[in-house]
């Protein structure tokens, strides 16, 4: 955000910073390693969305990554090698951790949108599938690839919120089989909401958000905090929930 008003927290392991909209950027900036994500990032990013719930002035948060991906999921160099010598209880921690940064942007009561500037897979996918806005470039493909390398596919939550964005047909090929899917696919499942030239990412990102930004809080917030409650009732529970 270019304003003269913007607070940045230069203390951070990624770019932040909120502007006088009320509209908090975070951008991961790790692009020689395609914002791959460092033990630190992990663990600072879940803390700062948990954070962010009680920072009033910000009413609207966006999340994209610096250079060609949006973020490729765990860096290889920095993770891999500390878990292969993990035990099963360090593992358990980890794994935690991880799906902690997934639960604290749902439970964010206030929009998140992702701008996928380029490739968007593994634990990168899950954060993007835990925004409430995906828009994409021309160039975010994107793929759930933890079968690629052996893990389960319904890791981070992942198996819990695909099938409720698109569908358990789409979300189960997606898991199983792990590969890459284009854009204009993303968009045609409803996994992405749109699709824009990479030019004209930020102006999409920055208009949706201030959108938002200038809407009614509350109701915004109630919409939010209901399509989460509401996920696992059923309908008589949810209609009384709503009232």
């Amino acid at each position: 955000m270019n304003d003269e008003k913007a607070t940045t927290d230069m203390a951070l392991p990624f770019f932040a910073e909120t502007n006088d909209k009320g509209i908090h950027e975070i951008r991961l900036n790790r692009p020689e390693r395609y914002n791959a994500l460092t033990f630190e990032v992990y663990a600072t990013m879940r803390d700062h969305f948990r954070d962010l719930q009680d920072d009033k002035s910000v009413r609207v948060v966006t999340i994209t990554g610096e250079g060609k991906a949006f973020c490729s999921g765990g860096d290889v160099e920095d993770i891999i090698g500390p878990l292969l010598a993990m035990d099963m209880q360090q593992l358990l921690e980890f794994t935690r951790m991880t799906g902690a940064l997934i639960r604290n942007i749902r439970q964010l009561r206030k929009p998140v949108i992702a701008g996928l500037n380029g490739t968007t897979c593994g634990a990168g996918a899950v954060i993007a599938l835990a925004c409430d806005f995906r828009v994409a470039t021309q160039y975010a493909k994107i793929a759930f690839l933890f079968t690629q390398v052996g893990l389960s596919g319904a890791d981070m939550g992942a198996s819990f919120l695909l099938p409720r964005v698109v569908g358990l047909t789409h979300a189960t090929e997606l898991l199983m089989r792990g590969h890459f899917i284009t854009p204009a696919e993303a968009m045609r499942i409803g996994l992405y909401n749109s699709v824009v030239d990479a030019d004209a990412l930020g102006d999409e990102v920055r208009a949706l958000a201030e959108e938002l930004a200038s809407g009614p809080q509350f109701g915004l917030e109630m919409t939010k905090e209901m399509l989460n409650r509401e996920m696992s009732m059923d309908l008589d529970s949810a209609i009384e929930a709503d009232a």
